[in-house]
């Protein structure tokens, strides 16, 4: 006997809709328990102190997912290009935004406030690239997997 696909059964994409609040924590929870794994079994308690602070991540996935998903009509050239030019086009948009908030923030409020230069501030720096290009890569791909691609 040959497998068939079967054509009257909905697609998984199909099956699951964009739920933006259910991309946002798998977007926040996936990175940070993945570091707070790594910084307890390594014994890096600043790693475990990033994981627990990841919240850009969060901010990033929120406003990615909102962008994206615009009241449900997704921009025509984001279902047009292939995904994986889609995914590293605005991971590398959001990662430098979030790399410049990040070293303008280290920068800036130890400079003009009195909050004092702390370990904290300086890993900013690294802390928002990082949390920001895993939100945007992992909220970008799930919403593109829910988006039927056009026909040519």
């Amino acid at each position: 006997m040959t497998a068939t696909k079967d054509i009257t059964r909905p697609s998984r994409a199909a099956a699951r809709p964009f739920t933006l609040w259910r991309e946002v924590l798998t977007a926040y929870a996936a990175p940070a328990l993945t570091a707070g794994t790594a910084g307890v079994v390594t014994g890096q308690a600043d790693l475990t102190l990033a994981a627990c602070t990841s919240i850009a991540g969060t901010v990033v996935a929120l406003l990615v997912g909102t962008w994206l998903h615009r009241g449900g009509r997704p921009r025509r050239w984001t279902t047009t290009l292939p995904r994986l030019a889609l995914t590293a086009l605005l991971v590398i948009a959001v990662t430098g935004a979030a790399a410049g908030l990040g070293w303008f923030t280290a920068q800036w409020l130890p400079a003009h406030t009195p909050l004092p230069t702390a370990p904290w501030l300086q890993r900013l720096r690294i802390d928002l690239p990082v949390s920001a290009a895993l939100a945007t890569t992992i909220v970008t791909l799930r919403w593109r997997s829910t988006i039927a691609t056009p026909r040519t």
